[in-house]
C-alpha cells in the first residue's frame, strides 16, 4: 500500500510514522523543506505517555516538498491547516492516480467538501483525529491525549482502516462522520482557551474559570447547531448538550466526574498554543469563526466565540513580533463575559 501525506506537520508525521512501521506500507511525507530534511536525516520518533517511544528509521520513509511526490499513491492523507486545503488540492490534482483515495484528517467542518470541489473525479473521505499531537523537538512527535481515529465507513476506506489498525492505532469506521465533525468542533473550541492560557491542557481543564470560558463557547455552538438542525455525535460518556453544565461544576466535583477528560499527559498542550509559540497563523477561524458564522446564518450571535477569536488574532500578531501574554482564567472569563 502506497500512502502519501500532504502537509506533514505534527498530525501528518504521527500518522505517517505509524503507518511506515509496517513492511507492506510505503509512506511519503510531503511537507516543509526544513522539517523534511530532519526526517530524511533522523527519521521519526513517536512518543506517548501510554507506551514506550517508537523510532522510525529514515530508510522507512520517503520525504518530499512538492505534491508531485503523491503520484502513484493509493491513499493520500491531507493534514494541512484548513486555510491551505484548497491550495493543497489544486497542487495534488495533476498528480493523483485515477483510483486514489483522498482522506481529510483535518480540523473544521468543510475540508472534505473543499477537496471534493477541487478533485471531482476522486474519492474523498472524511477522517477525524481526536487527540493532541505536538512536536517536542525536530523529528519527535508526542501524542498527549487519547481516543480513536474515525473515518467514513465503506469499501473505499476499508484498506486504510485496516492499515491504521495494523499499525497499532485505534480506529473506527463511522457512518455518521458529519455528526462526528460537529462533535469534534465542540471539543476543539478549547484549543483557543488553552492557547491563550499558556498552561498545559490538564492544568487548564482543572481550572473552573478556564472551563467556564469553554462552556460559554460550547453553549453558543450548541444553540447554533440546534438552529441549523444539527445533532453532534456523542463521542464520550457525556452527551454534548450536557457538556457546558459539566464544565461549570466546581473543580473538586468536575475532577471526580470527568476523569476521562483529564486523562491527559501533564505537559500536553493544544496545537494552537504551538502555532502561537512558533509565530504561525492559527485555525481559530475554522473553529470559533465557524460557530460565529453558523450562528449568524440563523439569526443568532456568538459573542464569546467572536471575542475569543479576536483575542487569538491579537496573540498571532504579538507572537510574530516576539511578544504575547498569558491570560489567567479570571481575566479571560471576564473578557468573554463582557461581550457575552
Amino acid at each position: 500500500m502506497r500512502i502519501a501525506v500532504m502537509g506533514a506537520g505534527s498530525i501528518g508525521c504521527h500518522l505517517g510514522g505509524h503507518l511506515a512501521r509496517q513492511a507492506d506500507v510505503e509512506v511519503t511525507l510531503i511537507g516543509r523543506p526544513a522539517a523534511m530534511a530532519v526526517v530524511a536525516e533522523k527519521g521519526l520518533t513517536l512518543t506517548s505517555g501510554r507506551r514506550e517511544p517508537l523510532h522510525v528509521s529514515p530508510d522507512r520513509i520517503a520525504v518530499a516538498t512538492e505534491a508531485a511526490a503523491a503520484a502513484g499513491a493509493d491513499v493520500v492523507l491531507v493534514t494541512v491547516k484548513s486555510d491551505g486545503t484548497r491550495a493543497a488540492a489544486r497542487e495534488l490534482a495533476p498528480h493523483l492516480a485515477p483510483d486514489a483515495v483522498v482522506v481529510s484528517f483535518q480540523n473544521g467542518l468543510h475540508n472534505a467538501e473543499v477537496l471534493r470541489e477541487e478533485l471531482p473525479q476522486r474519492t474523498v473521505l472524511t477522517g477525524m483525529v481526536p487527540y493532541n499531537v505536538l512536536q517536542t523537538e525536530p523529528g519527535t512527535f508526542h501524542q498527549g491525549t487519547g481516543g480513536a481515529l474515525m473515518l467514513d465507513d465503506g469499501a473505499p476506506g476499508a484498506p486504510l482502516v485496516a492499515a491504521l489498525a495494523a499499525a497499532g492505532l485505534r480506529v473506527e469506521a463511522r457512518a455518521d462522520m458529519r455528526a462526528v465533525q460537529y462533535a469534534k468542533l465542540l471539543m476543539n473550541l478549547n484549543n483557543a482557551v488553552n492557547a491563550l492560557s499558556g498552561v498545559p491542557l490538564r492544568a487548564q481543564l482543572g481550572d473552573r474559570s478556564y472551563r467556564t470560558c469553554l462552556a460559554l463557547c460550547q453553549r453558543e455552538a450548541l444553540a447554533a447547531f440546534r438552529a441549523a438542525g444539527v445533532t453532534p455525535a456523542q463521542l464520550g460518556a457525556v452527551r454534548p448538550a450536557l457538556m457546558p453544565r459539566l464544565l461549570r461544576l466546581p473543580d473538586a466535583v468536575f475532577t471526580r466526574l470527568a476523569k476521562a477528560m483529564l486523562a491527559i499527559d501533564a505537559t500536553a498542550r493544544s496545537s494552537m498554543w504551538e502555532d502561537l509559540q512558533r509565530g504561525r497563523p492559527t485555525e481559530v477561524d475554522s473553529l470559533q469563526g465557524e460557530v460565529v458564522a453558523l450562528a449568524a446564518r440563523h439569526g443568532l450571535s456568538a459573542p464569546a466565540n467572536a471575542r475569543l477569536a479576536a483575542l487569538v488574532h491579537e496573540a498571532e500578531r504579538a507572537s510574530q513580533d516576539g511578544g504575547g501574554r498569558a491570560w489567567s482564567g479570571p481575566e479571560l472569563l471576564a473578557a468573554l463575559r463582557a461581550k457575552a
